[in-house]
């Protein structure tokens, strides 16, 4: 299993980027997809997650500003940034979790590389 992680860049406060990252390979099932950050000097955190069902959790810096959505038919998981913050500025993972494969072997969860997302005037 793949994941492949798209969008980051850089951006002046106030703007939006919008981050896509698709799970490729042999997929039957996906629990759950999110995208966690690491701020320089920081640990990584959560920044959202949905549900295969569309339950969704986010923290709350976020709230209001980011949404997280996703194609189940494409395995895709979206984040939609607006009202960027320079505070926002991390590398940024896709993560998908619990990923059933077809045949016998068991779940496992799955990274992306990391897009860079910087806010900065």
């Amino acid at each position: 299993v793949q994941l492949q992680a798209s969008g980051g860049g850089l951006v002046q406060p106030g703007g939006s980027l919008r981050l896509s990252c698709a799970a490729s390979g042999s997929i039957f099932s996906i629990n759950a997809m999110g995208w966690y950050r690491r701020a320089p000097g920081k640990q990584r955190e959560l920044v959202a997650a949905i549900t295969s069902s569309g339950s969704i959790n986010s923290i709350d810096s976020v709230k209001g500003r980011f949404t997280i959505s996703k194609d189940n038919a494409k395995n895709t998981v979206y984040l939609q940034m607006n009202s960027l913050k320079p505070e926002d500025t991390a590398v940024y993972y896709c993560n998908a979790e619990r990923v059933i494969p077809y045949g016998s072997r068991p779940p496992s969860d799955h990274w992306g590389q990391g897009t860079q997302v910087t806010v900065s005037s």
